[in-house]
């Protein structure tokens, strides 16, 4: 009977539910991970872009500020030329700072998708107004390697409302930490517009996080846009000063 009553026992525990630990994560959580990695609740932090084309390249010195989801704030440190420059986004309004001519420009949402300083990341991409996590549904395809990395994979499509402009996303995170490898964006007729790629990953502000993003467009070889993550502070309190257009307006 003790035999029996072990056997029972040990079949038992094979029916208990799988604890959530153990489970593997869906594709949102994939995304939600790395997202929350790269940027934390909130960001502030010191970055080097630089642009290349066929016909010239340039380097920009960037301190941004960020207050995940709703509020975003860009500053050019260097050269002096362009020095003082300021991107402002407060929900979907943003504006654009020239100190040049004292001036600020509100950008319609038609702007959105423009290049932000000639560069291959958009108005969007640089103060986060449309979101891969809110705006799209997530589908975890089989793991794969990416870059000779154990990795998974997440298709992202438009949910039926939202007003964005990538037909799909495919997006690549390091199994087992979530360090994002790679996204490339597709327009609606499924072809290859550009690929951002994640590396040297490395510790700053207390995460290890890559500290290369290069986004390349697929139609010129020739051409892409570099930034470099010089330090960064995670999830401390930003005053709400630093969101505003009397901030914008400073140099």
């Amino acid at each position: 009977m003790t035999g029996r009553r072990g056997f029972v026992a040990l079949a038992g525990a094979f029916l208990l539910p799988v604890p959530a630990w153990a489970e593997e994560p869906s594709g949102r959580a994939i995304i939600e991970r790395s997202e929350a990695l790269l940027w934390g609740r909130t960001l502030q932090g010191r970055y080097e872009m630089t642009i290349t084309t066929p016909r010239w390249q340039r380097t920009l010195g960037l301190r941004v500020w960020i207050e995940r989801p709703r509020r975003s704030f860009v500053r050019i440190e260097s050269p002096a030329k362009e020095a003082g420059i300021g991107s402002l986004r407060i929900g979907a309004q943003m504006w654009n700072y020239l100190p040049a001519v004292e001036r600020t420009i509100k950008i319609p949402p038609s702007m959105m998708l423009q290049p932000w300083m000639g560069s291959d990341f958009t108005n969007d991409d640089l103060v986060k107004e449309s979101s891969v996590l809110d705006d799209y549904v997530h589908e975890r395809l089989d793991d794969a390697t990416f870059d000779g990395q154990p990795a998974y994979q997440v298709r992202a499509t438009p949910k039926p409302d939202a007003a964005v402009v990538w037909g799909r996303i495919a997006l690549w995170a390091r199994r087992g930490d979530f360090v994002p490898l790679a996204q490339q964006y597709h327009d609606e007729r499924g072809q290859l517009v550009r690929t951002l790629s994640f590396s040297d990953v490395r510790p700053v502000g207390g995460r290890n996080v890559p500290t290369r993003w290069e986004m390349q467009p697929a139609d010129t070889p020739s051409q892409r846009t570099t930034v470099i993550l010089k330090d960064a502070v995670y999830d401390q309190p930003i005053a709400d000063e630093v969101f505003s257009q009397r901030h914008l307006q400073q140099r």
